[in-house]
């Protein structure tokens, strides 16, 4: 049975898990963050002497591939990216929104006909949102929204919608629809990963190592100081 090591750091959670298959063998997570650049390395670490201590290796890596946070997933999938090269397995990338998606539906196998739409956090009123049925097939594809009360409607006026993820919370005053369902503290985490990773590699759904990307779904744009947008420049006190 395939032997994986599941990242992720697409949020302030940084966590690490190993899988055989569907189960988890070993886990670590923080929710103290943003800590990924100070933990996830830690955390690798004690997944690795754990498997040395079982005298195995990983088969693949599997990383949770964005939509999230720019420097959360750039961390991850260079984590990832080094551990793949280092022991010469593949690579395999888990859509962050459809691990939520997965997390939820499986918490909830008897809950019927639904919709559910994963949502994380991207500032302000916008959210990274995928809407997806009870068998996790894909009802929209990612986008950035801009949420107001009609955004979710179409979906919502043909019945029950879940709205889950850090983007779920600031939501609730602007839908209100009777229809809309929301589902507090669901995180992605490495150790939900597992059945999906363990799909991926079973089909052989591997990623170029060399070339693969986070899916930012935007551009990452630096701040720029508004001294420097108006031209100004700023002089250390002398004397």
């Amino acid at each position: 049975m395939s032997l994986i090591l599941n990242i992720e750091t697409s949020t302030s959670v940084c966590s690490v898990a190993l899988s055989e298959g569907e189960e988890v063998i070993f886990e670590r997570t923080s929710f103290e963050g943003p800590s990924h650049a100070a933990l996830l390395g830690v955390y690798v670490e004690e997944a690795l002497d754990f498997m040395r201590s079982k005298e195995r290796e990983p088969d693949a890596v599997a990383v949770s591939a964005g939509p999230g946070s720019y420097t959360g997933l750039r961390i991850g999938v260079s984590m990832a990216k080094g551990l793949c090269f280092g022991y010469g397995i593949p690579l395999l990338a888990v859509p962050t929104l459809e691990l939520l998606a997965s997390t939820v539906i499986r918490s909830q196998p008897d809950a019927g006909d639904r919709l559910y739409c994963a949502m994380l956090d991207a500032r302000r009123m916008e959210v990274y949102a995928a809407i997806y049925d009870e068998a996790l097939r894909s009802v929209r594809d990612v986008s950035a929204d801009v949420v107001d009360a009609d955004t979710y409607a179409a979906f919502l006026e043909r019945g029950a919608v879940c709205f889950f993820g850090n983007g779920a919370a600031k939501c609730k005053s602007v839908i209100t629809s009777s229809n809309a369902i929301f589902i507090d503290d669901i995180h992605p985490l490495a150790a939900n990963m597992a059945p999906l990773a363990a799909r991926a590699f079973e089909e052989g759904r591997f990623e170029d190592v060399a070339y693969f990307e986070p899916f930012y779904l935007k551009e990452f744009h630096a701040t720029i100081a508004k001294n420097k947008v108006l031209g100004e420049v700023v002089r250390p006190d002398v004397g």
